[in-house]
């Protein structure tokens, strides 16, 4: 079930990383962030706790583009399914 919540995640995630018109920091966060939803030695709830922590700071950057956002808010949502 988590696995392949993160799988869809990581595929939001990088759609963000390949998205020019995202700032870079944002960019950033969401590789860091697909990065850390790889990582198999952390449990689910672990991975998923961290990476909502990063998401939901960026998401609140008021440089970030609205469908940028929107993407962000996915991940979060399907993140927190994950943790409960």
């Amino acid at each position: 079930m988590s696995q392949d919540a993160f799988e869809r995640c990581n595929q939001i995630l990088q759609h963000i990383t390949e998205d020019t018109s995202v700032p870079r920091n944002i960019r950033r966060a969401a590789e860091e962030s697909k990065e850390l939803l790889s990582k198999d030695d952390d449990e689910p709830t672990v991975r998923a706790s961290t990476v909502i922590s990063i998401l939901d700071e960026i998401s609140n950057d008021p440089n970030i583009p609205i469908h940028a956002r929107t993407l962000i808010w996915n991940v979060l949502s399907e993140l927190e399914s994950i943790r409960h």
